[in-house]
């Protein structure tokens, strides 16, 4: 991690990159080691001129490629202490069920960012009729209207906008573009396509992929009005806020308790890993909280996952509540703030730079906000688990979306030098203007992992570049604040010290273990005497406590003949 100074230094100075919701957009920032989130969160948002911030968050994926939430509570330090270089995504965290109830257009506008991507990364999963009007105002807002001599043939073709898009869709794009958006302005564009998206079941959604009790492949959705789940092509369960009454989780497991028609239940699914179910888990409690309590003095902490050999997770919510905010009734004190639309439509190409994002320039201050050409960026699949979950009885409503497949894959997954990995597709169906792909946001090779990386080489092939406004100079071996070791060395070095953490904690459980035997079988305190006539007691000590104790007086015997003689 980027350091100025020493721990004892009031002037240390960590740096961290802010990935934007356009792609070719970043912000370079600075933090203190007392900061929290908090701070982190209203910086970006003062630079893009947002007042009303509490719809909005800041993920960062961690050294195990497990993405995590900036929590507005805790030390910034203490969550990414890991990671070098630190780059957090700036993202709706909250969707609003009406996005018309915001106060100001530009807020709307980053509502409408974020829709784009997820319509592109396939989370806003609709029919392929409301996917091409979607498309269509998109392609009305960065072209404008439809002037034949400039957008010939098959125009549209040369845009990714859709996740799924194929010859029959870009027609029927076109002919809404053509006839049916004309004489729209961005702002209307926008407001119509804002209109169409929150009336989606997808709508806020963020897809987890999951396993149910026989081993099938789910995708647990979690937003404003609840749970879903989303099986093949086809909604099966729905779960709001309002029927379930707990949620927890233990280990892989993540649970809902339900009150549904007048019945309790427990619902189980299994999550590829802990570190995945505790972060579904944290999603959820904190979507139920901001939706449903009257004010964030009422938020519970709430603590989860323990077991035998660990506490569990604790969990405390920070922040307004959706009814406190839309209840503040006091109207930004300011004119109208100017919306500066850029195009952002991803072209198209058969070659491009692999590269993610902007990279950080060595000539740009901090605060600025770089452009470049948009590249696409790409990562593996991750397989589903094998492991199987727990599911019992709720039979819920079924609906269908389209005929086709889920796709295991992240909201930030991209294209890596324009070279999409294809998605099978059956042959009868090419053309056909019905495929569309839910995709899911567990595939841990997100562009922001990799922007990280990206970003790493830059910083090694340039040391130079560092910010005018670092509190503090430089000394001359830390190279930007940096200190560059091999990635070899540290995994290697973690590796280590996970080891003997492990056997550190086996040896001083089974310390524990025989300390309690020999205080519960040999001490003479009334207290173990009386446990000692217990029938389980008697049968233990004398099955393995006796002959475990005389094998052991035999060998320290022999050992001290051996040394007499």
């Amino acid at each position: 991690m980027p350091m100025f100074g020493s721990k004892g230094d009031s002037n240390i100075v960590y740096k961290c990159t802010v990935r934007l919701l356009e792609d070719t957009e970043i912000l370079e920032c600075e933090y203190k080691p007392n900061n929290k989130g908090k701070f982190l969160l209203e910086y970006v948002c003062q630079q893009l001129n947002l007042v009303e911030q509490d719809y909005f968050g800041l993920r960062y994926v961690d050294v195990s490629q497990q993405r995590h939430w900036l929590d507005l509570g805790k030390s910034i330090i203490k969550q990414v202490k890991d990671l070098d270089p630190v780059l957090f995504s700036f993202r709706i965290k909250f969707y609003p069920p009406d996005p018309f109830r915001l106060k100001e257009e530009i807020t709307r506008y980053q509502i409408f960012l974020q829709l784009k991507r997820d319509l592109l990364h396939g989370r806003l999963y609709c029919a392929p009729s409301e996917a091409a009007m979607l498309a269509g105002y998109i392609i009305q807002g960065e072209l404008g209207d439809y002037v034949p001599e400039m957008h010939t043939g098959h125009y549209v073709s040369c845009y990714k906008i859709l996740l799924k898009q194929t010859d029959a869709i870009e027609e029927k794009i076109m002919e809404i573009h053509q006839k049916t958006l004309k004489g729209q302005t961005p702002s209307q564009v926008e407001n119509g396509f804002l209109k169409l998206a929150c009336q989606l079941d997808t709508y806020g959604v963020d897809p987890h992929p999951v396993k149910d009790h026989k081993g099938a492949q789910l995708y647990l959705g979690i937003n404003y009005s609840g749970i879903l789940t989303v099986q093949g092509s086809r909604k099966t369960h729905h779960f709001r806020w309002l029927d379930i009454q707990k949620i927890n989780y233990e280990g892989k497991m993540f649970i809902v308790h339900l009150n549904y028609n007048e019945k309790k239940h427990t619902i189980g699914f299994k999550c590829p890993s802990g570190a995945a179910c505790k972060y579904v888990w944290r999603c959820a409690m904190e979507q139920m909280l901001f939706f449903t309590l009257p004010s964030s003095s009422d938020a519970p902490s709430v603590v989860s996952g323990g077991g035998l050999f660990s506490w569990g997770s604790k969990f405390k919510y920070t922040g307004r509540t959706e009814r406190e905010i839309l209840e503040d009734n006091r109207s930004p004190s300011r004119e109208p703030p100017t919306i500066q639309r850029t195009s952002s439509l991803r072209r198209k190409a058969s070659s491009v730079p692999a590269t993610p994002s902007t990279p950080l320039q060595p000539h740009l201050g901090y605060s600025s906000l770089p452009r470049s050409s948009h590249s696409d960026v790409g990562g593996s699949r991750m397989e589903p688990s094998t492991s199987t979950g727990l599911l019992s009885g709720l039979e819920g409503p079924s609906q269908s979306f389209v005929d086709s497949g889920l796709e295991t894959v992240t909201e930030d997954q991209e294209n890596l030098g324009g070279l999409r990995r294809r998605i099978p597709v059956n042959e009868d169906s090419v053309d056909r203007f019905s495929d569309y792909y839910f995709r899911d946001s567990f595939e841990h090779s997100s562009s922001e992992s990799q922007l990280v990386e990206n970003n790493s080489r830059m910083i090694e092939t340039n040391p130079s570049h560092r910010s005018s406004r670092s509190q503090t100079p430089l000394l001359h071996y830390h190279l930007d604040g940096r200190i560059h070791l091999p990635n070899a060395t540290k995994k290697k070095s973690r590796r280590v010290f996970t080891s003997l953490k492990t056997c550190g904690f086996v040896l001083m459980i089974l310390l524990s273990i025989v300390v309690l035997a020999t205080m519960v079988f040999e001490s003479n305190y009334e207290v173990f005497i009386r446990c000692r006539s217990n029938p389980e007691i008697i049968s233990l000590k004398v099955t393995y406590w006796d002959p475990i104790k005389q094998y052991l007086q035999r060998k320290a015997d022999g050992m001290i003949c051996c040394a007499i003689f």
